[in-house]
């Protein structure tokens, strides 16, 4: 299966589309400024003690308080907050992470008073991220999570990915990680590692122990809280270090300092891929030319069509996700009844995985599938759907068809769900209710051209409109855009854009930066 990864960067964000044989499975948009990612390690403070939920709220710097549960707080958290008072308290030389020796497991049945004080300070990370009117969610039992291992402080447990189904594999990889880690610090072996040699992977340890004890230097020159200690790389690198395998065919970038930043990485991780990154420097927009832009209109609305005129409606509430399944013209077909509902639901839970992942849907999903009749079928539908599901990063559980034909799903939610309007204000009236002289549009662009002229010294111009207009205004011999060109003595190229509305227009220089008079 071939991937795709296109990146585009504004000035406030950046969008990240993964395509999977050209079709769109997961859109991530990040804010350039963005904090309190998931995989953040922070030095908090306990703000309140709750006892009645076992569980403290965390000082870390965002707007509302970090949510932390007992269950949350690690067995070796005392070893931690101890290491923590050391390299804050001692001024001599901190000793190794390896040398240091443990204190006793927290008891699992305990009271997060018994451990936490209001005022203490306290290292955590980012499980969750904020969240409709939520704060983060925090775990005190850190990790840094690198290409082929996830480094665990104070731990000296050795895990290797279930999804490494090889047993000869699994305990080469255990007794090679064993051998070369030091004391103190447990490792998850993640599945890509399968088959990697042991330079490869001690290479990658040391640098995960290096940022880790680098954080904990930090500490004794500036122990203001709150504070970041470990930054997880931006949304790019996370999900290249996540999902990158043979199967990547591009990494597309419409930004040039983006894109060596992206080799740059790559060339860290995946040597023998760092050709795929490639720079985009066609005028139209980067989303427009492979097509994402059409596919979010038509994915991210409330009603999704798939194959033979069925479709889905999607609903979302606080408590929990809702998707009903319509067979829509595929009732008409010739077929009987219960093939024809096999066939349609197993359709549907195709989109569904997608769905899904493309919409970062989290917590409870509950799908309406047609009701069959058949135990054969029924099984059949569960199987397809963990089959499908087997392809999602997201830690997930699915439970068999119910008597009344409802599958129930959980999906880990780390982050708010994906939200985009596909609605668009009315061609018309903009969305005020009122109705302009459409004719007078290439008065209205004519206009705009004097005064940027006025201001802007420049005769090359890019101008963008949506397809129809464009489509216009280049029509014939003596087009419309033609005659402008020649009245006003410029050269001015008319660009089509699906992301348009109707009537919308935007002049930019040949740069293509946008020409804002306002």
């Amino acid at each position: 299966m071939s991937k795709d990864l296109i990146i585009s960067l504004s000035d406030s964000e950046i969008s990240i589309a993964l395509l999977e044989e050209k079709q769109l499975v997961e859109l991530n948009k990040e804010k350039r400024n963005v904090q309190f990612s998931v995989g953040d390690i922070y030095l908090g403070k306990v703000k309140k003690i709750m006892p009645g939920l076992n569980a403290a709220f965390i000082n870390v710097g965002f707007e509302k308080d970090a949510f932390l549960h007992y269950l949350d707080l690690g067995a070796q958290f005392k070893t931690l907050h101890h290491y923590y008072n050391l390299a804050t308290q001692n001024r001599g030389r901190l000793p190794a992470v390896s040398k240091f020796k443990s204190e006793p497991d927290i008891d699992k049945e305990g009271k997060i008073s018994d451990v936490l004080t209001t005022g203490q300070t306290v290292i955590v990370q980012i499980t969750k991220e904020p969240i409709s009117t939520k704060g983060p969610r925090l775990a005190s039992e850190v990790s840094i999570a690198g290409r082929n291992l996830v480094l665990m402080p104070f731990s000296d447990k050795v895990s290797v990915s279930s999804k490494i189904e090889n047993a000869d594999e699994r305990n080469r990889l255990r007794m090679l990680i064993q051998s070369i880690k030091p004391k103190n610090y447990g490792v998850i072996v993640r599945t890509v590692a399968e088959g990697k040699k042991v330079a490869i992977l001690d290479v990658e340890l040391k640098e995960l122990i290096n940022r880790w004890e680098t954080a904990l230097y930090a500490i004794r020159k500036d122990t203001k809280t709150p504070k970041l200690l470990v930054g997880e790389r931006n949304r790019t690198t996370t999900i290249l270090r996540d999902i990158l395998n043979p199967d990547f065919s591009n990494v597309i970038v419409d930004d040039e300092v983006m894109a060596a930043d992206i080799r740059s990485y790559i060339r860290e991780i995946a040597p023998e891929k760092e050709k795929i990154v490639k720079l985009y420097k066609e005028q139209v927009h980067i989303f427009d030319h492979f097509g994402v832009s059409r596919q979010i209109k038509g994915l991210f609305g409330r009603t999704i069509s798939f194959k033979g005129g069925s479709y889905l409606i999607i609903e979302h509430t606080e408590a929990l996700h809702v998707i009903d399944v319509n067979s829509g013209n595929r009732s008409k077909s010739g077929n009987d009844q219960e093939a024809n509902a096999l066939s349609v639901n197993q359709e549907a839970a195709r989109e569904i995985s997608r769905q899904l992942r493309l919409r970062d849907m989290g917590g409870i999903i509950v799908i309406d599938f047609i009701d069959m009749q058949s135990n054969e079928n029924r099984q059949a539908l569960f199987e397809s759907m963990k089959e499908l599901m087997s392809e999602d990063r997201a830690k997930h559980n699915i439970l068999p068809l119910s008597k009344f034909g409802l599958m129930q799903i959980t999906r880990q939610r780390v982050r708010p769900e994906m939200t985009i309007s596909t609605d668009e204000k009315c061609p018309v009236c903009r969305g005020e209710g009122k109705i302009g002289p459409t004719v007078l549009l290439t008065d209205e662009i004519e206009r705009r051209l004097v005064q940027i002229l006025e201001r802007v010294k420049t005769s090359r111009l890019l101008l963008r409109v949506h397809p129809f207009v464009a489509a216009y205004l280049k029509e014939g011999l003596f087009s419309v855009i033609g005659k402008i060109n020649k009245k006003y003595k410029v050269s001015i190229k008319v660009q089509g854009s699906l992301s348009y509305h109707f009537l919308e227009y935007c002049f930019f220089d040949r740069q293509g930066n946008e020409i804002d008079l306002s």
